[in-house]
């Protein structure tokens, strides 16, 4: 076979490898789930212990696990993470490849001389660049630092919105709770209202005392809108974190207390955090990376080589073979620009780390801090609360025997209902402090869920 046969022969062999385009249409429209009772969750694909635990029965309710649970498995931002993820492992792929070697032919076609005497002149090459075989290791390496980077900062988010899931279900559920009190509220001011207009109308009492309860229902209603507008907007908000369509109405169950490790557990394993945590471990994969980078740098300060074989054929027919060796003279480069910025990134990286490292300590700390005051606080109202109950009790009974007035009995009801405003608020935001402390707290964390 000559030498055009053999280029043809290649050129066919190389075009049935290739691989074929398949068109990938966008949708025009959302694409949620339209059924929420028949969603599913394989809880055992979950990289966490205590989801992967629990069943996801959507058909009675959510509780916060359920909710946790659905949020990492349909979440929309999630699902743009897993592409970049796809996108690092695609590139690792692509650094893991060797470079094809270079192939040249080119005919030399005489145009002047005897007719059959000269005859056509070729020259054939095959190249190697074997730089690229000195640095297909450090680049291999910084590539599978990246996905092991990207897989780390993954799991990171899905924890962060596992949080963010369990917030919202905290918020949600003391948001109802303060609902239905502060309605509570508003039918006892709208009962003292009554009461004074027609004392009013008896003479026994002033339009002053009409005015200043007229004016505590009013702050009640007041307060029930702004109830009512966070419970919207926190319903959307949870509807988005699910991938759900924005008019969803989720059906929350169950108890939205969370169990955290006592101050002294957590500050002991606070020396392990930067082995736990995901993000601190992607920081470190990303590290890793940019030091393969930086040796890549310093190994691009020696002489680029390119090898190859050569055969060749003059217009006289002689016939000729050889090698032939190119490289890149160190002289005025040396590639120290890209040594010079590959030492500035990793030195940055590291002190990033550090930060981020330093700043989860201050805030875990801060948080221990802020849940002893909550807790002694919440534990106050409640004592505050108990006694309250005792004093409705007793003026219930005396109501009942006609020695108390409806107005000063309402009064009371009043004030123990919002000292139970005051235990939900509390409550809901020492749940949210909970949260706050297992997020950043980090967990048992299963990387091996995913290849």
């Amino acid at each position: 076979m000559n030498i055009s046969g053999w280029l043809a022969a290649g050129v066919v062999l190389t075009l049935a490898g290739c691989t074929l385009y398949h068109a990938a249409p966008l949708d025009t429209g959302p694409t949620w789930p339209k059924d929420i009772s028949r969603l599913t969750v394989d809880a055992h694909s979950l990289p966490f212990p205590e989801l992967a635990s629990h069943v996801f029965d959507p058909r009675d309710g959510l509780d916060m696990t359920e909710v946790a649970m659905l949020a990492v498995v349909n979440n929309p931002d999630l699902s743009l993470a897993r592409a970049d993820l796809g996108l690092a492992q695609a590139q690792a792929f692509d650094a893991g490849l060797l470079p094809d070697p270079q192939f040249s032919y080119s005919p030399q076609i005489p145009e002047t001389g005897t007719p059959g005497e000269n005859v056509i002149a070729f020259d054939v090459g095959l190249n190697y660049d074997l730089s690229a075989l000195m640095l297909h290791h450090s680049r291999q390496a910084a590539a599978n630092a990246e996905v092991r980077k990207a897989d780390l900062a993954l799991l990171w988010q899905e924890w962060q919105v596992v949080g963010e899931a369990r917030l919202l279900f905290v918020r949600l559920r003391a948001e109802h709770l303060m609902q239905d009190e502060l309605e509570q509220q508003q039918q006892l001011a709208q009962r003292l209202c009554e009461a004074d207009r027609r004392a009013l109308e008896q003479g026994n009492s002033t339009t002053v005392n009409l005015a200043l309860d007229e004016g505590n229902l009013a702050d009640i209603q007041h307060q029930l809108g702004d109830n009512q507008l966070l419970l919207s907007q926190n319903t959307a908000a949870l509807n988005r974190l699910l991938g759900l369509p924005p008019m969803t109405r989720l059906v929350l169950v169950g108890d939205d207390h969370l169990v955290v490790p006592e101050a002294a557990q957590v500050n002991a394993e606070l020396p392990t955090l930067a082995q736990r945590r995901p993000d601190l471990l992607a920081m470190q994969a990303g590290y890793d990376a940019e030091d393969q980078r930086l040796w890549q740098a310093i190994l691009g300060q020696f002489p680029a080589i390119n090898a190859g074989l050569l055969k060749a054929r003059d217009n006289n027919g002689t016939n000729y073979h050889g090698y032939a060796v190119s490289l890149n003279l160190p002289i005025f480069n040396r590639n120290r620009g890209a040594i010079a910025i590959e030492t500035a990134t990793r030195q940055r990286m590291h002190e990033e780390y550090q930060q981020r490292l330093q700043t989860a300590w201050q805030e875990i700390s801060q948080i221990l801090t802020d849940l002893d005051i909550q807790n002694n606080t919440l534990q106050q109202v409640r004592d505050n609360l108990v006694g309250q109950d005792r004093l409705l009790g007793q003026a219930g009974l005396a109501f009942q025997a006609g020695n108390m007035d409806l107005p000063t009995w309402i009064s009371l009801q009043q004030a123990r209902l919002t000292r139970a405003l005051q235990e939900t608020a509390l409550e809901g935001a020492l749940q949210e402090e909970r949260v706050a402390l297992l997020t950043l707290s980090g967990s048992e964390f299963d990387t091996g869920k995913r290849p």
